[in-house]
């Protein structure tokens, strides 16, 4: 059995505490993190592995494991310097995927440039949002529509190519209902199922929320 992913959140105000739920909840590996004992001593009532720590300082993450998880997401848009230093030394110590939440476009750039893998605008996108697409492996984007159906992207796995739609029987599999294929910018909703999926190619799919978790 695939072992659980595991995530650090830094960070807990609404937007953090919101993330580190839903990844909890769903069964994630989640080590909660911020520099307020108030604040973390409220969030260990809630998440089970909390910590009081400052989290621009190498030598305090090095002895966290930071370098051992396969997800950051730093949600201390309030300081870009803090977010800037906690991004920088993730990368350094190797974590793949850094997510940094900002607060406007030039501290987006910023962080970008200083290495985050992905910037995101709390007025975009929420912190349930968030965990969701982290949570669905694979997924490009992922909406609720309901508590039972969500709209996703998903790229078409090397294992696709070549396959028709009918071949694959995706619809059996995961609960997808095709209802676009994006390549580039071109989007062709008129699918025929008997066409060979291309590689580089992204299918547009309402599907069965409970059966995503097939897609690994």
């Amino acid at each position: 059995m695939k072992k659980n992913k595991a995530y650090a959140v830094f960070g807990l105000g609404r937007y953090g505490m919101a993330v580190a739920h839903e990844l909890v909840d769903n069964g994630a590996e989640v080590i909660a993190i911020d520099d307020n004992q108030e604040i973390v001593n409220d969030a260990a009532t809630h998440l089970p592995i909390c910590k009081c720590a400052d989290v621009t300082d190498a030598e305090v993450l090095m002895r966290l494991g930071i370098s051992e998880l396969d997800t950051v997401i730093i949600c201390m848009a309030g300081s870009l310097e803090a977010s800037v230093m906690a991004v920088t030394l993730c990368k350094e110590l190797g974590v793949k995927n850094v997510i940094a939440k900002c607060g406007s476009e030039m501290h987006q750039k910023i962080l970008l440039r200083v290495g985050a893998d992905q910037v995101v605008f709390p007025e975009n996108e929420s912190g349930i949002r968030l965990a969701k697409n982290l949570l669905s492996s694979g997924f490009i984007d992922m909406i609720s529509l309901s508590k039972d159906v969500s709209l996703i992207e998903t790229e078409v796995k090397d294992e696709w190519v070549g396959k028709n739609l009918i071949d694959l029987n995706l619809r059996k599999k995961y609960g997808f209902n095709i209802v676009a294929i994006k390549k580039g910018e071109d989007v062709n909703v008129s699918i025929n199922p008997e066409t060979p999926l291309e590689g580089e190619t992204t299918l547009i799919v309402i599907a069965n929320t409970a059966k995503l978790g097939n897609l690994k």
